[in-house]
């Protein structure tokens, strides 16, 4: 059956394709080979419900508050971040000559016997995070977020006085005075307040590195243009 109404997609004219389980019409459009609905009961399928969840997580809200907040299930938060932080393309740094700080912050994965770092590296005249990496305190986690930073042509590398980074920062360009890494210092902070899965002295963190770094993507990242790298 035909009807006078536009597909949401391609502005072609959809037929009437049985109905939902609630008993709403479905529709298939011929043109763009779309099934959708025009009403949808459940709010998850509501086209603004991605940017609010970014917002709400950067804004420190659980999954679980979250999800009472948006009324939709935990499930759908955690699916949701997950597509978000896939979209999102770290921005890759290409001018040379700049001044980074690097450093770590403590937290758990799945159980407070589960130590874990999120070591990541900051520009200083931007105060923009370049990469970032979840993982043990070693050299190995340490060295795949300095690898960045040597690449990108580094005038000055500042970190705090933690012997494995001697091994890894070429001397020449490597500072670890008392007060090299405060923009750093200060911006976790920022982090431990702006985000619930970091929050001190709680039950709060991740379940998983995969959920922890979907949210870390969305806070250094998520106001970037997804699917392209941005120029610094």
């Amino acid at each position: 059956m035909m009807t006078d109404m536009e597909c949401l997609k391609c502005k072609g004219t959809p037929v009437k394709n049985g109905r939902s389980k609630n008993n709403l019409h479905r529709y298939y459009c011929k043109s763009c080979k779309k099934n959708f609905q025009y009403r949808y009961v459940y709010k998850a399928c509501c086209h603004p419900i991605a940017q609010s969840i970014s917002t709400l997580t950067k804004e420190s809200c659980g999954i679980r508050s979250i999800a009472r907040i948006l009324e939709i299930s935990t499930t759908t938060v955690i699916n949701k971040t997950k597509s978000i932080a896939k979209a999102i393309v770290r921005p890759f740094p290409i001018l040379l000559g700049k001044e980074y700080e690097v450093d770590e912050m403590r937290t758990y994965i799945g159980n407070k016997s589960r130590l874990y770092w999120v070591v990541y590296a900051l520009r200083r005249d931007t105060k923009e995070v370049i990469d970032f990496k979840v993982g043990k305190r070693n050299s190995n986690t340490l060295w795949k977020v300095v690898e960045t930073v040597v690449l990108s042509g580094a005038k000055k590398i500042c970190t705090d006085g933690y012997e494995l980074y001697k091994s890894l920062i070429p001397e020449a360009i490597h500072s670890k005075t008392k007060y090299s890494i405060n923009h750093i210092e200060r911006n976790n902070l920022s982090i431990r307040t702006h985000l619930k899965i970091l929050s001190r002295k709680t039950i709060c963190f991740s379940r998983s590195i995969e959920m922890l770094e979907a949210c870390l993507k969305i806070y250094f990242w998520g106001g970037s243009k997804l699917g392209s790298p941005t120029v610094f």
